[in-house]
């Protein structure tokens, strides 16, 4: 049996979110994902939600593809705007790449991180679950509170609506919930089935 630490657990949990939330392909989009988030889900009680997934992607000729489709309807290029943007500095600065990010990218370096030259913006919501987990994994509570506080919380909750009331498949419902549950201050109320 393998030895965990929370601080390991909770950098697993950033990384499989960050995860959840990249374009779905199905190298990785497969039946082991699928296993792990619905135990995942199960866990936390979220045996409705999970069950509701397996019965969209159960009932699909291409659940891929459906995903795919509706990443891309949510997130990059949706008609007549796209629903939820997954970037802080849409939020924060109205713009893209605004202060915001800089701001961002700023911060993961003093923490003696930095971005490949190739990669999305420092805001996009997966550079910042990565970066949660690094966090985690060093054992910086104090750094993954402030980040939290400064460059997640404030904009997660107008993108998470966006994405629970835009969303036509309950994958991101859900995911967009877990996410919420993991980086809520640890006196509110976590994860709540039947929410999404």
């Amino acid at each position: 049996m393998l030895a965990t630490t929370p601080t390991s657990d909770i950098a697993r949990v950033y990384q499989f979110l960050s995860q959840c939330m990249q374009y779905p392909d199905a190298k990785w989009m497969n039946e082991d994902f699928f296993t792990i988030f619905y135990n995942f889900l199960g866990s936390l009680g979220g045996i409705e939600e999970g069950v509701s997934i397996k019965t969209e992607i159960d009932s699909s000729s291409d659940p891929i593809e459906d995903l795919q489709v509706e990443y891309t309807r949510l997130f990059i290029n949706g008609t007549p705007h796209v629903i939820a943007p997954p970037y802080g500095s849409i939020y924060m600065d109205q713009s893209l790449q605004g202060a915001f990010a800089g701001d961002t990218l700023s911060f993961y370096r003093e923490k003696g991180f930095g971005m490949e030259e190739n990669a999305d913006l420092p805001d996009h919501i997966i550079h910042e679950l990565e970066f949660l987990s690094l966090l985690a994994e060093e054992n910086d509570f104090a750094g993954e509170e402030k980040f939290l506080k400064i460059f997640f919380r404030p904009w997660y909750a107008k993108f998470q609506l966006r994405v629970t009331e835009g969303a036509k498949h309950p994958f991101y419902r859900v995911v967009v919930q877990l996410i919420d549950f993991f980086t809520k201050e640890e006196d509110k109320d976590g994860f709540q089935p039947n929410e999404a």
